[in-house]
């Protein structure tokens, strides 16, 4: 899909051949890019810029990157591609739970950075107006809370059911299995995870085409789950 030149994008990261490789590959598609080398620029940058989206490094030399996301969620929702050479299952977690709106592991392809940044780049929450939401042969209500698959209603649980709506509510994101607990069933009780599984199982087996391979609901290993459009 072509970009307009007025999105506008924000690169974080203190390595100046990483800020210039993705400024190639981002001017390539179109968009407009700003740099910032450091954690408190970045945020500088943010207020003034007023990006559409940022790529965030974890490993600044003045402020973590976890510690920029937090600070930027105090006032902008702008959606935020954590790009790291940390790939370990705690920092994935702490970086989404923090603000992240997707993340990426160095070393990366072009291809694959592009795909996410047009994910994240989609707003994932429906606004005030948007009351329906589509993926495949799915149909979510808000209003009336229904679901229906190719034109018939699918009965869910009222738990199945606010599973469904918070995953389509952050669509395009990962949720973090401790995000969707303490939505669901409270603070305590964010080591439950085998509750997620056993109503993930069952949104699957009613709105997959294939349940033992998901296409839409599908599982991102020891962090959480992702509701894709298609």
């Amino acid at each position: 899909m072509t970009k307009s030149h007025s999105t506008r994008l924000l690169v974080v990261d203190d390595e100046v051949q990483i800020r210039r490789l993705l400024r190639l590959a981002l001017e390539a598609e179109n968009y407009e890019v700003h740099e910032a080398a450091t954690g408190q620029l970045a945020l500088s940058e943010a207020a003034g810029v007023h990006p559409d989206g940022v790529v965030l490094d974890l490993g600044l030399p003045d402020l973590d990157g976890k510690e920029v996301l937090r600070r930027l969620r105090e006032w902008s929702q702008v959606p935020v591609l954590v790009l790291t050479v940390r790939d370990g299952e705690e920092d994935k977690i702490a970086a989404l739970d923090s603000g992240a709106d997707d993340y990426l592991t160095k070393p990366f392809s072009r291809r694959e950075l592009l795909a996410r940044l047009r994910a994240v780049l989609r707003r994932t929450q429906p606004s005030s107006e948007e009351t329906i939401v589509r993926f495949s042969d799915v149909e979510i209500d808000f209003a009336a809370r229904i679901v229906r698959r190719a034109g018939a209603e699918v009965k869910l649980t009222a738990k199945e059911y606010d599973l469904l709506r918070y995953l389509a509510q952050h669509r395009g994101r990962v949720v973090t299995h401790q995000q969707i607990l303490r939505e669901l069933w409270g603070a305590n009780a964010e080591d439950s995870t085998h509750y997620l599984r056993v109503y993930m199982t069952h949104l699957r087996q009613k709105l997959e085409p294939n349940p033992r391979a998901p296409k839409f609901l599908q599982t991102e290993s020891g962090v959480g789950y992702r509701l894709v459009e298609s």
